[in-house]
């Protein structure tokens, strides 16, 4: 079978009829249209003879076949025949590659290569990823911050294993629960009659510990004693009615503030007429809150201090009022500020008794200084109402905050209170002020004269107790 060139295309011109017995050298490109060519070794095995042949299923049978491919038949005798084949498909990329990709660029090498940066922006989710990676673990610090400040203090811990204050400290350092050895001395002997002997009679080997009673005991005195940091509190006892007893309130709540604290405390009688809280308390001068304001200038310390009041056996010192009935100048709110500033240098709580009216001059200053407040009502019907009227007023004239943080006491004592419901009004005053604490009737506080704080009833020092343990957990515990 005689195989024709292709009559036109890009056939060379002496592309001549070949038959394929004649050829001593037949070779066959096919171009798979990317420019690869393909050698016969490619298609067929070699023939004897030198003859390579050409089988029909892989070229063509007959010259209707041969259209569309050219067959070239150059100077050596050998026969090239180009068949166009449709490009091979190319898969897309996986998006994987496709998102860290870069584009080829091509090189020049006649022009000088410039080296140029360029920002790449990193993903943080996986762009098959739908949700978002989890949170990573905020790693843990490499290295940890000693403080070094100049009033750097070691913990007990840092003490162990060689830590130095940065500053030299103060005897005050060296306190019992710093020195003493935990566990050391064992648990204290108990309190109480039965359970003491229990301890003393095993010597020491069994050890009941305190009642309920005494715990509950040790645990009012620690609220009592808790600290005060900074400058003084005051704290104003204050009714619109007299006779309800409260000059006695004010006895009350400085000695038991007195007897447990280790700090001063002071009662100053500011009732503009004539007050009589020094007369609850054994007298040891006739000074008075006139004689603090004449010598102010000359009072450096609290031993000029001290002179001009009266000590109690709790340690409460009482300041006391005029008592001068022939005097025209009443004291006024410019005295109080006076003292007031004197007593704030010297004392860590200070009381003021005030008077029964809540419109006079020295109020204004009273309730500016006060920290907390304390209102006194009795138990008959008038002096509840008179008791609420006086919250009323100081929310009204802008004490909403004093009066949130404000403790009732309510003198059982007073007449009328064997005839009312005394739960009832409790429950009223509950709904106004922070709370309520009864002082029951004690008849050494009925004789009206010095109060002996350790002779008074359990009852009625308990009811103090509690009294100004409240008293203490409103004041701001820094100043």
């Amino acid at each position: 079978m005689a195989t024709k060139a292709k009559p036109d295309g890009d056939a060379p011109a002496d592309a001549t009829t070949v038959d394929e017995t004649d050829a001593d050298d037949v070779d066959v490109d096919v171009n798979d249209g990317d420019g690869a060519e393909i050698d016969e070794s490619d298609v067929g095995d070699p023939q004897p003879g030198g003859v390579s042949r050409l089988e029909d299923s892989d070229l063509v049978r007959d010259e209707e076949s041969l259209e569309g491919r050219d067959i070239v038949v150059t100077e050596s005798g050998s026969i090239s025949v180009v068949v166009d084949l449709p490009p091979a498909p190319r898969e897309h990329p996986p998006i994987e590659e496709s998102a860290v990709a870069i584009d080829d660029v091509s090189i020049d090498p006649a022009k000088p290569l410039h080296t140029q940066t360029a920002s790449v922006t990193i993903v943080t989710a996986h762009p098959l990823q739908r949700e978002p990676l989890p949170p990573r673990r905020t790693p843990l610090p490499t290295h940890v911050e000693v403080d070094v400040s100049p009033g750097w203090q070691p913990s007990r811990r840092g003490r162990r294993v060689g830590e130095v204050s940065a500053v030299p400290e103060s005897s005050a350092m060296l306190t019992a629960d710093r020195l003493l050895v935990p566990g050391r001395f064992g648990r204290p002997a108990p309190e109480g009659a039965g359970r003491l002997l229990l301890y003393k009679a095993t010597f020491g080997v069994v050890n009941l510990g305190d009642s309920p009673k005494v715990r509950e005991r040790k645990e009012l005195d620690r609220r009592i004693q808790r600290p005060l940091e900074g400058g003084a509190r005051f704290v104003p006892v204050l009714t619109r009615k007299g006779g309800v007893g409260k000059t006695t309130v004010s006895a009350l709540l400085g000695m038991a503030l007195a007897d447990r604290r280790d700090d001063r405390i002071v009662a100053i009688d500011a009732n503009p007429d004539r007050g009589t809280l020094s007369e609850r308390v054994a007298k040891q001068t006739d000074a008075t809150v006139r004689d603090v304001v004449h010598r102010a200038a000359s009072i450096t310390g609290y031993t000029d201090f001290s002179t001009l009041v009266s000590r109690d056996v709790t340690r409460l010192d009482v300041l006391a009022s005029d008592t001068d009935p022939q005097l025209s100048e009443a004291f006024d709110e410019n005295d109080y500020n006076v003292v007031a500033d004197l007593a704030s240098r010297f004392y860590s709580i200070v009381l003021t008794d005030c008077g029964t009216g809540i419109v006079h001059s020295v109020m204004r200053p009273t309730l500016r200084r006060a920290d907390s407040i304390v209102i006194v009502s009795g138990g008959s019907v008038d002096e509840a109402r008179l008791a609420s009227e006086t919250l009323t007023w100081l929310e009204v004239n802008g004490y909403e905050e004093l009066v949130r943080n404000a403790i009732i006491a309510l003198n059982t004592a007073t007449q009328g209170t064997s005839l009312v419901n005394v739960e009832e009004i409790e429950a009223h005053f509950q709904s106004r002020v922070r709370d309520v604490v009864r002082i029951p009737y004690d008849p050494r506080l009925a004789a009206g004269a010095a109060i002996d704080y350790h002779r008074l009833r359990p009852a009625t020092r308990h009811a103090a107790r509690v009294l100004a343990a409240l008293v203490v957990e409103g004041l701001p515990a820094n100043r």
